[in-house]
């Protein structure tokens, strides 16, 4: 991951934002993680990206970031702040160069890492996916 933009110094209180560019391959998926800013997540090239939100309200979902606006595809997705999320290349995939925006910008103290087995028992109906993701990230 490489910040490409910063606004203001990274000390308290926070600037108002943040953008980066990552990779995501088959071998470095996106670990399941939470900041409490709201994030857009913009696909830039290559495959497109499976995206697993888990909501605060034990909502869950699954969204695709990608370029393929026929298939359902979006270009970006909105994850709000203290959602978590993980991101994976599809099965077959090689890899998905991706941004994201962040408002306010988040310090690494602000990343807090998922744990497996509670986000299993307050998401329940995201079991199934929370196991395809995790077995992706070897969390």
């Amino acid at each position: 991951m490489a910040e490409t933009y910063g606004q203001g110094p990274p000390a308290p209180p926070a600037s108002r934002g943040a953008v980066f560019t990552f990779l995501i391959t088959p071998e470095t998926p996106g670990h399941l993680h939470r900041i409490p800013s709201d994030q857009m997540y913009h696909h830039y090239l290559g495959d497109p990206l499976e995206v697993l939100l888990l909501h605060s309200d034990g909502r869950g979902e699954l969204s695709v970031v990608g370029a393929d606006l026929a298939a359902g595809q979006r270009p970006q997705l909105l994850i709000p702040g203290g959602t978590f999320h993980a991101g994976r290349v599809r099965d077959g995939g090689r890899y998905a160069l991706m941004g994201t925006s962040v408002w306010n910008r988040v310090e690494a103290s602000g990343v807090v890492l998922g744990d497996l087995d509670q986000l299993t028992q307050s998401h329940p109906t995201m079991a199934s996916l929370l196991a395809l993701f995790a077995a992706s990230a070897q969390l």
